[in-house]
């Protein structure tokens, strides 16, 4: 049987996807959040959010407010689905943040916005934001830790969601000849330096992670692979057509 690896505890109906795959699925964090004891500013209407943990440091700290008040710009369909179910109003959503940080400059510029992120957050947004004299506070509220955790065993296939991620499994596994599955062109440019066994998401989701490693792992042989180098091949970092 073909094995899994995913750098991330998954969800029930995420594991479900696994059912009749044909697959064995093992799982663990290689990253852990910790949120830090700091104080949001919560005087300002824009907020902007490039995660899931940036959303719950400020869920935790705006329980008993009226959220209505506040305009939210996210990146990822998940972070604007728990934005939403807890009142606040997405004013633009993007896939990255450099999408998003775009959409700001064009549409919301001579506005004033509070960045919430972590210490492993990345340049784009906040660069694109300066460049344009946009207006913003950021507010580190979370540190990602690496969660090392050696392996001693080779994998099929393993699942990745960010560069972190990559870099906390290096530390003390090697990739031999899995195939990296990865959420988005930033993982897999972390991943593009150590493996060209690559297939990206065609949708930064875990889901459709999932799917592409799915598809392309399960009831396959070796034999129904395509030659190297050529449309299909896992040898060579693509990313699958949209449908």
């Amino acid at each position: 049987m073909k094995t899994v690896l995913s750098t991330k505890i998954l969800t029930p109906s995420q594991k479900e996807l696994f059912l009749n795959s044909g697959l064995g699925l093992v799982e663990y964090d290689a990253l852990k959040i910790e949120f830090l004891n700091v104080k949001i500013p919560l005087d300002c209407v824009n907020y902007i959010f490039t995660s899931k943990n940036a959303v719950k440091a400020f869920l935790n700290q705006t329980k008993d407010l009226n959220k209505t008040k506040f305009n939210a710009f996210c990146v990822g369909e998940k972070t604007k689905s728990i934005l939403v179910e807890n009142g606040l109003k997405v004013v633009a959503m993007a896939e990255y943040a450099s999408e998003l940080a775009k959409n700001i400059v064009k549409r919301n510029q001579n506005e004033t916005f509070v960045f919430l992120c972590g210490n492993k957050r990345r340049d784009e947004l906040p660069d694109v934001l300066t460049k344009h004299n946009v207006q913003y506070k950021e507010v580190e509220v979370y540190h990602t830790h690496l969660n090392p955790k050696a392996f001693q065993r080779d994998f099929d296939g393993i699942l990745f969601f960010s560069p972190s991620g990559i870099r906390s499994y290096l530390s003390e596994n090697s990739l031999g000849n899995s195939t990296l599955f990865c959420i988005g062109e930033t993982t897999a440019a972390e991943a593009q330096k150590h493996s060209n066994h690559i297939i990206i998401a065609n949708k930064p989701t875990v889901e459709n992670v999932l799917v592409q490693a799915i598809k392309e792992l399960s009831f396959r042989t070796d034999a129904e692979r395509p030659p190297a180098g050529r449309a299909g091949s896992r040898s060579t970092m693509r990313n699958p057509k949209k449908p």
